[in-house]
């Protein structure tokens, strides 16, 4: 089984799931909810929008700059592929326990 390398990199899976789980999410919000530096969670934000996987939406709020960003049906959709893999095989580890 081969896991995509995009979604299962546990700085990206915590984002993935952040954003799956609450939808649209400020910059800030996201940072402090995952404890992640600025250049951290940029890093990982810019290679998930180069995967098509998330949007990026920078507005202005009383003057002040606000990014917000949302997974894209192709990144929900990987996601959830992510996590079927994920729970097949752990079906499979369950099933092989009981007949050992």
């Amino acid at each position: 089984m081969e896991l995509d390398k995009l979604v299962h990199q546990p700085t990206r899976l915590q984002i993935f799931t952040h954003l799956y789980a609450n939808g649209e999410t400020t910059f800030s919000a996201l940072a402090s909810a995952l404890d992640l530096t600025e250049g951290n969670l940029a890093s990982h934000i810019e290679r998930m929008e180069d995967a098509d996987c998330v949007t990026v939406e920078k507005t202005f709020v009383d003057r002040k700059p606000r990014t917000t960003y949302e997974l894209t049906d192709r990144g929900e959709a990987l996601f959830e592929s992510h996590i079927e893999s994920l729970e097949s095989l752990i079906d499979r580890i369950d099933s092989d326990d009981g007949s050992a």
